[in-house]
């Protein structure tokens, strides 16, 4: 850091999603892109549609099988909270999409996203590590307290 640099606390990063996107009442999803653009923490106006810098909706994989468009709900028992000193998320519903031949086969990041949000704000994302084929395997995604994530494909 710098001499004169703003740094935020990560409480306030916890009050501003919560003021922002409310826990209680909003719909959190996490759609499914296919690595066109690789987001960052510096991503623009990142949105899931119109109205921001970054649309990826319109890199979202092809839905079908078991995948639907915008991607799965893990609104219920999501939190946002400090976690070792820094601003996490956590949900109690893990993402778990089943084999099908007919799910995509290019899935590369999973894009959390408000859908109650009148501009389907982008919240953070999901690195699966590679392009993940989910016609040949389930993708298990689950969340734990300390803001990580791990995803399987079985």
């Amino acid at each position: 850091m710098a001499q004169g640099d703003v740094v935020f606390f990560d409480q306030f990063l916890v009050d501003v999603f919560k003021k922002v996107h409310n826990m209680d009442s909003d719909t959190i999803k996490v759609g499914f892109t296919d690595g066109t653009t690789t987001p960052a923490t510096t991503t623009a106006d990142p949105r899931w549609g119109a109205g921001g810098t970054t649309n990826f909706l319109s890199e979202e994989v092809t839905p079908g099988g078991n995948y639907s468009t915008g991607g799965p709900d893990i609104t219920a028992g999501a939190s946002v909270a400090l976690s070792g000193g820094a601003c996490v998320f956590d949900s109690t519903t893990n993402v778990s999409i089943s084999q099908h031949a007919s799910n995509p086969t290019n899935a590369r990041w999973g894009i959390l996203f408000n859908d109650t949000a009148t501009g389907k704000n982008a919240v953070g994302y999901v690195d699966f590590g590679s392009s993940t084929d989910m016609s040949g395997g389930d993708l298990t995604i689950t969340w734990n307290a300390s803001g990580i994530s791990s995803t399987d494909q079985a």
